[in-house]
């Protein structure tokens, strides 16, 4: 069974390159790929993320917006009980919050420049030790 994966931007910020390189990378190396489209809020990731029975999240941000927005991500699949979805992230991200996010239960930021089969092999290795 393949790996299902929400990829979405969430916040105001409608710079969506990067996310649909990204969910382009995961759709081609055979996981099934729901974009969400952009300017998602929190609620309506999650709402994706537990309709579409989704194993994993990517979030998207470049707002400067993501110390608020991937945390209540992560907070509202716990709400859901949906804390076993794999939350990462990405996007222009400084260095000093990649630690801030991790420790708020992201589980991997990839910035800019980020290798795609890196994530791709990150994202199946992660998933199928959750499983």
């Amino acid at each position: 069974m393949a790996i299902r994966v929400v990829v979405a931007k969430v916040g105001l910020d409608g710079h969506d390159r990067g996310a649909k390189v990204v969910a382009r990378a995961l759709r081609d190396a055979g996981m099934e790929v729901i974009y969400t489209g952009l300017h998602q809020t929190p609620e309506e990731v999650v709402a994706a993320v537990v309709e579409e029975d989704a194993q994993a999240v990517g979030l998207s941000v470049h707002s400067g917006a993501h110390l608020t927005l991937f945390p209540r991500v992560v907070e509202l699949l716990r709400e859901a009980d949906a804390s076993d979805v794999l939350v990462f992230g990405g996007g222009i991200i400084p260095p000093e919050d990649v630690e801030i996010l991790e420790g708020q239960g992201v589980a991997a930021v990839f910035t800019p420049g980020a290798p795609m089969d890196g994530i791709v092999e990150w994202v199946r290795d992660h998933v199928s030790e959750r499983a």
